[in-house]
């Protein structure tokens, strides 16, 4: 099966090349890396510029509108069989495409894996994803407090396109995702941490929202699950 990843880049320029080459070792010829610049005018692509004599790497302009659909759009171009979502300023360790590989063709449709947490000189903190999370599967466990996190997401066309277009009112475009394949495939939770999920001042998840945001986020991702669920 081919392998797409999905890289939404903005402001990419200082941790994107340790990304890309701890990506590109783990994929086959034929797989691709986009990677789709939301800050074209920024100064990723020069930091791109070194891997883009590699025919698996494609850098496109992104749409500019946000995070959400910044992803939305790489599904939209991907050519695999595969996506593997990340993000600019992780570092996948070594077996992670195989491990999740050998999920996908046991069957499931979206797997989903532990990372470890680090600062951003990537020494751990101790901390995992799951851990903190408290994952696991459940639709309403996920809409009280969502442990589907795109960087440690790869999903089967089937699961991706089922998810498309993305709602307008979503709260967070990975939690729709996770949300949407326990409706439509096997979903699988993998213990074992595959990237190091580096937590920096510059990570475009996280930071505080009021009481009221958080109510309002729940209301409208279980409407929009509702309505899925009734197509």
């Amino acid at each position: 099966m081919k392998i797409s990843v999905l890289l939404a880049a903005y402001n990419g320029e200082k941790y994107i090349s340790e990304q890309i080459s701890s990506i590109l070792p783990q994929l086959g010829e034929d797989d691709e890396l986009i990677i789709s610049d939301d800050s074209p005018n920024g100064n990723t692509l020069a930091a791109v510029e070194p891997f883009l004599s590699d025919k698996r790497v494609k850098y496109v302009k992104g749409p500019q509108k946000g995070v959400d659909a910044n992803k939305e759009f790489l599904f939209g171009v991907c050519t695999g069989d595969v996506a593997f979502l990340c993000d600019q300023d992780d570092v996948w360790l070594p077996d992670k495409v195989e491990k999740v590989m050998a999920q996908i063709n046991s069957g499931a449709g979206c797997v989903l894996h532990n990372a470890y947490l680090t600062d951003a000189d990537l020494n751990k903190t101790g901390q995992t994803l799951f851990g903190t999370r408290n994952a696991g599967k459940g639709i309403i466990r996920n809409i009280l407090k969502n442990c589907y996190t795109g960087s440690c997401m790869a999903l089967t066309r089937q699961a991706f396109t089922a998810a498309l277009p993305f709602p307008k009112d979503i709260p967070m475009h990975d939690q729709w995702l996770g949300l949407v394949c326990e409706k439509t495939v096997k979903t699988v939770l993998l213990d074992e941490p595959l990237i190091l999920w580096r937590r920096n001042e510059g990570s475009m998840t996280g930071g505080r929202t009021s009481l009221a945001q958080k109510i309002k986020w729940r209301i409208n991702i279980t409407k929009n699950i509702l309505i899925f669920s009734h197509r």
